[in-house]
């Protein structure tokens, strides 16, 4: 159990003093990605920041300036996110509308981490069900897999059910992927090496069920290469992991073009961060539920006003500009361990 989370929450202002907010997305340590929150900041004040303080800029000027920075997509995000709220708040219009979203309401499934028992696990996903979750997500794990999506299954026969691996497995374990084509899953997510592609599509081409990459996919470029070698049907999207909305929106661009379905997931953001997974959510080829918790899932108090909520499964984008939600600046200087103002020479 997690009681604590240590993220980098960003502040950009213009000329002007209006604001724009942002939230590095990485974890403490280096377990879902080599950048960590350290990692961040030392890009982002070092090397980000003395790109773009003092300079009139916008999102493109600001993807050309850190194009010489190789990686650290998630703290060039944390940035992006930033700028992309200050835009919002400058047009006057909700992040999901000046990025092109679709819809004003998103479908939402919930992730459901390895229980202690699987009666365990049947009581937590008969809680979403009955919370309204519109998809369940069970992670699996060698020991962890075949038995426990049998038993699932046959315990609901007619949910939407999809099974997240997080990289555990290999090409040697074909025969349990076989397996699970019985249980007509929505798809298997990063099943192989987190950096994979090649065997990804090996596996792909011998099972039934669509592969859903993840860890791999970290750039248009990774989605391109993956569509190529048919290492995946579906793509789970995390703007943070590929680098921000700019990003993300070239990803819908391209798998809406060739008819690759994409989804959003989310990480343990607070709400200033959700809110930018919410907002992707509503692009034009999000076609399944997806992994974006309510507030109250995680936090005992969030960052924003009103909270996100999620009633039947759905989640309701507000019509307010910026990002739709208040940041609650006394709350972030509450919970703040070390504050630091970058400006200009």
């Amino acid at each position: 159990v997690m009681k604590e989370r240590h993220t980098l929450i960003v502040k950009v202002v213009n000329d002007e003093g209006i604001e724009g907010w942002g939230e590095v997305v990485a974890d403490e340590g280096p377990w879902y990605s080599y950048e960590t929150v350290a990692t961040a900041w030392h890009i982002i004040k070092d090397f980000i920041a003395p790109r773009i303080l003092g300079r009139n800029i916008d999102l493109e000027d600001y993807r050309a300036l850190i194009s010489g920075i190789r990686g650290h997509n998630m703290a060039k995000a944390g940035i992006e996110f930033a700028l992309w709220d200050l835009k919002s708040r400058l047009e006057g219009k909700p992040l999901y509308q000046v990025i092109g979203g679709v819809r004003d309401v998103v479908d939402v499934g919930i992730s459901i981490g390895i229980k202690s028992s699987i009666d365990e696990l049947l009581r937590a996903i008969s809680k979403a069900l009955d919370d309204g979750y519109l998809r369940i997500k069970l992670k699996i794990k060698p020991g962890w897999d075949l038995k426990v999506v049998d038993r699932v299954r046959k315990e609901y026969p007619d949910i939407k059910i999809q099974v997240d691996a997080n990289a555990a497995y290999t090409l040697n374990d074909l025969p349990l992927f076989r397996e699970l084509d019985r249980y007509d899953l929505l798809m298997i997510e990063q099943p192989l090496h987190h950096d994979d592609l090649i065997d990804h599509a090996e596996l792909q081409r011998r099972i039934k069920t669509p592969i859903c990459l993840d860890e791999s996919i970290k750039s248009l470029r990774d989605v391109i290469a993956a569509y190529k070698l048919g290492s995946c049907l579906i793509v789970n999207v995390k703007p943070g992991r590929v680098g921000g909305l700019s990003e993300t929106l070239a990803i819908n661009e391209f798998t809406e073009k060739v008819g690759m379905p994409i989804w959003i997931g989310g990480m343990v953001e607070t709400g200033i961060g959700r809110s930018f997974a919410i907002a992707a959510a509503t692009l034009s080829n999000v076609r399944y539920p997806n992994d974006i918790s309510p507030s109250n899932r995680f936090w005992y108090e969030d960052l924003i006003e009103p909270p996100w909520i999620v009633t039947k499964g759905r989640i309701k984008l507000l019509n307010k500009k910026g990002i739709g939600v208040d940041v609650l600046e006394d709350r972030v200087i509450k919970y703040s361990k070390n504050r630091v103002k970058l400006k200009s020479h």
